[in-house]
């Protein structure tokens, strides 16, 4: 189907700004973790190539090209914001701003929020003033996060929070946190509040978990008697939807992390590798070649399903349980995209310490994907969802 001359219009006014605005250097591959910019009151810059882009990502409202303006976005409809994004990926344009604030909190704050909510932080989202983390898992509640006993003592303005959580990614590098905290010790469900918090408050504690790649983004993170009010001002409440009733709010975010973790929308994580892999190794053995285009085939089939799906959230078609499937498929699509990035490396791929393989960059990542069936719901747990919810299939 063509585009209309509006859309056409705007795919062209599109190709300039990219051309005029994202510097050659932001449109080669993501190459170590300070390629990424996160924002924040720490935050840093790689060099001024990644400064300007971001810079001018943000006067445009494309950090968040699809949020209103009134809250740092551009407010651009379903059909521009693919076209933008069909744009970036085309120059191979990096995100200007990587944030959890972006991917889970905002849509949070946009579906559940007061306007002095929206205001007050998905401004200062959309300008990576401040980066988040997420409060959720416990030692003792993964799968079953409602289980969660980091309890908040009501003290009248305020609570005081105690409790632990664990695998809260960059809680060492992050200013504020979305966190799930018992309220109500009677209700399972109803009885979690969702509240935001500075991680400068008294009480507030993290320790980094090493996993086995050697590198880890996880924290472990303690509340000892922190005080969190319940107000940042007028209309701009500490929690997220109703007091006793965060498990609504948690449950609409998690399809969000899902997404973001299955790479939904194309590109990233899923994209194709087979001509890649033959640059980088030169010819390559007719078994793996097949391996490769297999992959290519289904990481493209991948990226259309992805964009499918982001085009029925917009028009509120989706089914609910469809975060679930898109993230056990980029879950195992990512695990078989380092496994064929290992096969083609050969032993060189095996090497762990050294400068000319970026410090054994192909096996720690490839060792961090195993940590991809686990994070944001177990590939069991998705499947079990998938079943009931979208295949209906009866229970055991």
């Amino acid at each position: 189907m063509s585009e209309t001359a509006e859309l056409a219009a705007f795919r062209e006014e599109t190709r300039s700004w990219l051309e005029a605005n994202c510097p050659p250097e932001m449109r080669k591959p993501v190459r170590d973790e300070a390629d990424v910019y996160w924002g924040g009151r720490r935050a840093t810059f790689k060099n001024d190539a990644q400064k300007a882009w971001f810079e001018a990502a943000v006067e445009k409202g494309y950090t968040v090209p699809d949020w209103p303006k009134d809250y740092g976005g551009a407010g651009l409809s379903p059909a521009e914001a693919k076209i933008l994004r069909q744009e970036m990926a085309a120059i191979g344009a990096r995100p200007p701003l990587s944030s959890f604030g972006i991917w889970m909190l905002g849509p949070a704050l946009l579906h559940f929020g007061t306007e002095g909510q929206k205001k007050h932080f998905l401004n200062q989202i959309a300008r990576g003033e401040i980066r988040w983390c997420q409060g959720y898992s416990e030692p003792g509640s993964g799968s079953d996060l409602v289980s969660m006993q980091t309890f908040g003592e009501d003290k009248g303005d305020n609570w005081v929070v105690n409790g632990q959580k664990i695998w809260t990614s960059y809680a060492d590098e992050a200013d504020w946190i979305f966190c799930l905290v018992r309220t109500d010790k009677e209700n399972k469900y109803q009885g979690i509040t969702f509240m935001l918090f500075d991680m400068e408050s008294d009480g507030v504690t993290t320790k980094p978990i090493k996993l086995i790649s050697g590198n880890s983004p996880f924290c472990e993170t303690f509340f000892d008697d922190v005080s969190v009010p319940k107000s940042y001002g007028e209309g701009i409440p500490a929690y997220v939807g109703e007091i006793n009733r965060g498990w609504d709010v948690a449950k609409y975010l998690l399809g969000h992390e899902r997404e973001m973790i299955s790479g939904a929308g194309g590109g990233g994580y899923t994209s194709a590798i087979g001509a890649a892999m033959k640059r980088q190794n030169g010819e390559l053995d007719p078994v793996l070649r097949a391996d490769l285009a297999m992959f290519d085939v289904d990481a493209l089939a991948y990226a259309c399903m992805g964009e499918k799906f982001l085009d029925e959230v917009k028009v509120g078609k989706a089914h609910p349980a469809q975060p679930n499937m898109m993230k056990y498929a980029g879950t195992e699509l990512n695990k078989r995209r380092h496994e064929l990035m290992m096969t083609a490396g050969g032993s060189r791929a095996l090497e762990w310490e050294s400068e000319e393989t970026g410090g054994g960059k192909a096996a720690r990542n490839w060792l961090r994907t195993k940590a991809n069936s686990i994070e944001g719901g177990t590939s069991e747990v998705m499947l079990n969802v998938i079943s009931k919810r979208i295949l209906e299939l009866p229970g055991a």
